[in-house]
């Protein structure tokens, strides 16, 4: 189904990964707007509610509301200045998380015409890791992987074996 149309490589991957960890009779909730990825999420048989486009560094009223058991942010962290607070607000037990890695051959996107469609952080894995950790969240797997493109030269070469894209099942910490 999604092969055709969207992203192949990234959404078969993190499909997996959700799959691995998370039963489609647990609700989610999905930070951002309804995308392509939740309408897979939903044609797979899980029950998605996203948030409706509010700026979630100042209002995370929906997050704070939400009584589902999952919170999913795929592709969403990097667009945030205070993903601390997002983190903190969250009160599901069980997250699924991915970013874009920091690449060292790139400086971060930036769209010259979409003020919402820049990468305020990207991350290292450890410093993904650490936010977790300092939020009270315990990851309990990972998973990386490269984001190939057909295009000539270095920065389409160096894709080929970089790892692109960073994802985390995690649960409350309770200490």
């Amino acid at each position: 189904m999604y092969e055709k149309t969207y992203p192949n490589k990234r959404f078969k991957l993190t499909l997996q990964f959700l799959k691995k960890h998370i039963s489609t009779s647990e609700s989610i909730l999905d930070l951002g707007v309804k995308n392509p990825f939740s309408e897979i999420m939903i044609s797979e048989g899980f029950t998605v509610e996203n948030t409706k486009g509010e700026d979630l560094d100042e209002d995370r009223s929906t997050i704070e509301n939400a009584s589902t058991k999952v919170v999913t942010a795929f592709e969403i962290f990097e667009h945030l200045l205070s993903p601390y607070e997002v983190l903190k607000s969250i009160k599901a037990e069980k997250l699924v998380i991915s970013v874009p890695l920091k690449l060292w051959f790139t400086s971060a996107y930036r769209s010259k015409t979409d003020l919402w469609d820049r990468h305020y952080h990207e991350f290292e894995d450890w410093q993904l890791d650490w936010l977790l950790e300092k939020t009270g969240w315990k990851i309990i797997d990972r998973q990386k992987w490269t984001n190939p493109v057909k295009k000539l030269g270095i920065r389409p070469f160096l894709r080929q074996f970089t790892n692109r894209y960073y994802i985390v099942y995690a649960v409350r910490n309770s200490k």
